[in-house]
């Protein structure tokens, strides 16, 4: 049983023969069974492009207040645009009453959304909300697409992976995600100039809610821990160049719970080090299409037993969600 988040080249994977790919796809699987979490490296994502998507990221937290309450998410439902420091407390969709978070961030969905039915129906709902832009930094639209549809064709392969480790074919998810309703949330993580109220973290304790996330964090003080299963707050590594990957609610929902979406936060720096703990993080929530059908998957079930979980769909279940969040 793994009790600390291992880190795992999946670099052979791409490519690879169907052995090479079972193999490295058990692993992720372990890692995933065991502690939910893992570290990859090898994930082929440009380290130019990230670099510039931090750069812009900085610029725009950097600006005063004003400018960037341009872009305020427009309501709680809608997951675009900017959220202000406190504004959102991760903490209470675990039923917890705690104060906001001390982080801000900033929020964009899909970037290539076609003019159908499909994305623009009612059964769309919010889903292919449009997204605010700010116009400072220029730079920064650009960069968040291109961002964007990398994160996505790399949640593709994490899901390739997962559907193997769960004895399926390759492609099994792949026509539940070719419409993802996913989201990148840039989140700053201000030093801190004022001491946390009592409860107050800079994310508290929560599961995801989606298929997986993908997270490039900065190793500052201050970072995320993971709740291992003998109840052990452990801290995720930072290895170079490297993803932290995490399954959400949906996926532990899709595997009758034999997956389970981990409790994680973000703990405040130490007193001593908080001059330098400014973090910025990264994060791409994947979640499948909006009308996926989210069911125990075969074989999750044992036979004479009903499933852990009821039927839902993706979009109805991260509305729910998104909403119960808000401070």
């Amino acid at each position: 049983m793994l009790l600390n988040v291992p880190v795992i080249n999946v670099a052979p994977f791409h490519g690879g023969d169907p052995a090479t790919k079972r193999a490295i796809a058990a692993e992720v699987g372990r890692a995933i069974h065991d502690i939910g979490f893992l570290v990859i490296t090898g994930h082929g994502v440009d380290p130019g492009l990230i670099a510039k998507v931090q750069a812009a990221s900085n610029a725009f937290f950097d600006l005063d207040a004003a400018e960037k309450n341009r872009v305020l998410r427009p309501a709680p439902d809608v997951t675009r645009g900017y959220i202000p420091l406190e504004a959102e407390s991760v903490g209470r969709s675990q039923g917890v009453d705690v104060p906001g978070d001390l982080n801000e961030s900033l929020m964009i969905g899909p970037v290539d959304v076609p003019d159908t039915a499909y994305f623009h129906g009612p059964a769309a709902g919010k889903h292919f909300h449009p997204n605010l832009w700010p116009e400072n930094p220029p730079e920064l639209r650009a960069l968040y697409e291109e961002y964007f549809r990398a994160m996505g064709a790399l949640a593709e392969d994490l899901m390739a992976m997962f559907a193997l480790a769960l004895d399926l074919e390759e492609d099994f998810f792949a026509a539940k995600i070719n419409h993802h309703i996913s989201r990148l949330r840039v989140r700053n993580y201000p030093a801190p100039k004022v001491p946390p109220k009592p409860g107050q973290l800079r994310a508290g304790a929560h599961a995801d809610y989606g298929s997986l996330t993908i997270l490039r964090a900065e190793d500052k003080p201050g970072g995320l821990q993971v709740l291992n299963r003998a109840q052990e707050w452990v801290d995720v590594p930072i290895a170079p160049d490297s993803y932290i990957v995490n399954i959400g609610e949906l996926m532990a929902r899709w595997t009758n719970g034999q997956w389970k979406a981990t409790l994680h936060r973000v703990v405040n720096p130490p007193a001593e080090l908080v001059a330098g703990s400014r973090r910025l993080s990264l994060v791409f929530f994947h979640n499948p299409n909006y009308d996926a059908p989210v069911a125990a998957l075969p074989g999750t079930v044992p036979e004479g037993e009903a499933p852990n979980f009821a039927p839902t769909t993706s979009g109805e279940h991260l509305r729910a969600q998104f909403v119960r969040t808000q401070v």
